[in-house]
């Protein structure tokens, strides 16, 4: 730090970032991997079809207890902890991340959980990243800029995608795509997946070969699975808020444990495919094997059956979110990733088989599956260039790359309609923290009501008089006088402007009283509101300083001039040159 300049050390330090967050995710794949096997060595052939009722319940519950026990503090879903941080603790996650998703995901999905490992595999690289920033003392800009590098290094390692994970970066963790920060997401995001190629091989995640190009004649039906894929998009976003906000009205947490564990094990029961992650069921659609609709299944004899086909990849589609709330109702921990891209492959391939069963034209439904995916992270995640380079990435699939754009964009059309924020970022929008590619939006929320509120006013009784408001104006600077009984209750304010040609006549100091001039004001704040409601009541106002109010008393005021002042220094803060 001496003796490098400060872009050569964070460019120094990016490497180092994509090391440790590439580490992480091999880490959290391999764990579950070794999760997997003993389940599996475990559980005898006989009994085999049952167990998937009871073992996804084992696996919360052993997460429960050790994020109760061990950890003892919330371990949160992936990608929204790394979203909370940027935009409530400037960058600072804390230190039980560095390890509490990597224990507690692969207990939830090694034993059949129906989520995915991508977003604990962000947390705990965004982590590292944090720590890195928290040790070496780095400002503002560049500790969110270590946390994006994490980010797009945890994505690239998982997936063996670099350029996606970067396109992932900028579109759904926000960071800005730079001259100071493309450097640095370049290095990490290429550094991580070299360490994922030395431990999980060069193969890309999705075998695929494209056997037909794009056909002009499918653009229709690219246009048309891209609609679908929004609207399903809507079901999972709606249907996993709801959901989710079922199971926090659920008071006791051995309450919500029985409910969604018993909830999942009944879906995998009856559809072993919402069993764990689902990257299996996703390569063998790619390959066009519909296997894994029957298998271990109670409907295996109907393997033959092509209605059977249908109903089941409808059912996988609209149950496999069902799994993953339930999964993270009961206390589970994991990701929404792999759900996602579950959806999407089965969404592609049922579109498909029932465009070719109406015989208008045949198309390629392994292309359509892969495509699928696609449609449904840019539906899901609100992120159509991610899903675009991801499925391109992942698959090898680059000569659908037209088909993979289309359907991209009219999946995000649709789902924008309905749902303006994604899964990632609904409850920090509802909440008035989510920070958006709009600087001066994120700036002005990123100000605290509270270190703005102005407390040096000469404060006034109701049974004061026009000599104690002269008094008070020869021992402050200001033009303001709030008036508080002894209760603290803000009663009325008066302003020097309205008094001004009267304390030149001494005869009615000791007639006026302060009650008589006194007003209430039209606008005021609470201390926890928004820096949003405090800009848009200065706006509408017009007015130069708001009283604080808590509950009717007085706390004191914050200033426009205040407010201009600390929002210049804060875009100065987090500009990057």
């Amino acid at each position: 730090m001496k003796h490098m300049s400060e872009r050569g050390f964070i460019t120094a330090l990016s490497v180092i970032v994509g090391l440790l967050s590439g580490f992480a995710a091999v880490t959290i794949k391999n764990a579950v991997r070794m999760t997997h096997y003993l389940v599996n060595f475990m559980v005898s052939q006989e009994v085999h079809n049952y167990i998937y009722f009871a073992l996804p319940l084992l696996g919360i519950a052993l997460t429960i207890i050790f994020v109760k026990y061990v950890v003892r503090k919330e371990v949160r879903h992936g990608i929204p902890t790394v979203l909370h941080g940027i935009s409530k603790t400037k960058g600072k996650l804390r230190n039980h991340n560095l390890y509490s998703s990597v224990i507690a995901s692969s207990l939830t999905v090694g034993f059949g959980g129906s989520v995915g490992l991508e977003g604990p595999s962000v947390a705990t690289g965004a982590a590292w990243g944090s720590w890195l920033a928290r040790y070496f003392r780095l400002d503002y800009k560049s500790s969110i800029l270590m946390l994006a590098c994490a980010s797009a290094g945890a994505m690239a390692a998982i997936f063996k995608a670099p350029i996606a994970a970067i396109v992932f970066a900028v579109e759904v963790i926000m960071i800005d795509l730079t001259v100071f920060s493309l450097v640095p997401l370049l290095l990490s995001s290429g550094t991580a997946v070299l360490v994922s190629y030395f431990f999980l091989g060069q193969d890309v995640l999705y075998p695929f070969e494209v056997t037909s190009a794009l056909e002009l004649a499918d653009l229709p039906y690219y246009i048309l699975l891209g609609i679908i894929a929004g609207f399903v998009s809507v079901y999972f976003t709606r249907m996993y808020i709801y959901i989710g906000s079922f199971f926090e009205k659920l008071n006791k947490g051995i309450t919500r444990l029985v409910v969604g564990g018993i909830g999942l094990g009944i879906l995998i029961f009856f559809f072993p495919s919402l069993f764990g992650e689902g990257y299996e069921a996703i390569n063998a659609c790619l390959a066009g094997d519909l296997g894994y609709l029957f298998n271990n299944s109670l409907f295996i004899g109907l393997h033959d059956e092509f209605w059977a086909v249908l109903i089941l990849l409808a059912s996988v589609i609209i149950l496999k979110i069902v799994a993953t709330s339930f999964t993270f109702g009961a206390g589970g921990v994991g990701g929404i990733f792999a759900p996602t891209l579950f959806m999407g492959v089965n969404t592609g391939m049922l579109f498909a088989q029932i465009v070719n069963l109406i015989g208008i034209k045949q198309i390629s439904t392994n292309n359509f599956a892969l495509i699928g995916m696609a449609g449904l992270i840019a539906g899901v995640l609100h992120a159509p260039l991610t899903g675009i380079f991801l499925i391109a990435d992942i698959s090898g699939g680059y000569e659908l790359f037209v088909p993979l754009m289309i359907t991209a964009t009219f999946a995000y059309i649709i789902v924008r309609a309905f749902t303006p924020n994604s899964v990632y970022h609904v409850q920090l929008a509802n909440r008035k923290e989510l920070l958006t590619h709009d600087k001066d939006a994120n700036v002005l929320q990123m100000l605290e009501v509270k270190k703005l509120i102005e407390t040096d006013f000469e404060v006034l009784s109701p049974n004061a008089t026009l000599r104690d408001l002269t008094e008070a104006i020869s021992r402050n600077h200001r033009n303001l006088f709030p008036v508080v009984d002894e209760d603290g209750i803000l009663k009325g304010m008066v302003k020097m402007d309205d008094v001004r040609s009267m304390i030149f006549h001494h005869d009615l100091y000791d007639k006026v009283k302060i009650s008589e001039l006194m007003y209430m004001p039209d606008y005021y704040i609470d201390p926890n509101d928004s820096m949003d409601i405090v800009a848009n009541k200065f706006e509408s106002s017009a007015i130069y300083n708001l009283a604080v109010i808590e509950d009717g008393k007085y706390i004191g005021f914050i200033s426009r001039a205040q407010v201009f002042s600390k929002y210049r220094k804060q875009i100065k803060d987090v500009s990057h040159v």
